[in-house]
């Protein structure tokens, strides 16, 4: 399983997803529980949906953080 969520990326989805299991929460909406996949997604790096359509948002060439492992390089 590639790395395929840069760190820019990353960031969003945690905010996004902690947004989402807020609102369910203060809702009392079921729906709150798709944010866990915005967490989940971001915590190990890797998007399903992005591997079939060939998709990356680390960096590219050697890009110092670019996929946040701070090697400066990415594995895609």
């Amino acid at each position: 399983m590639k790395t395929n969520i840069g760190t820019i990326d990353r960031a969003l989805r945690i905010i996004l997803g902690l947004g989402v299991i807020a609102w369910g929460v203060i809702n009392h909406n079921w729906l709150g529980a798709i944010g866990l996949v915005f967490v989940l997604t971001a915590l190990v790096r890797f998007c399903p949906l992005y591997a079939p359509l060939g998709l990356s948002t680390c960096g590219k060439g050697g890009k110092s953080g670019g996929c946040g492992c701070g090697h400066g390089k990415c594995d895609s």
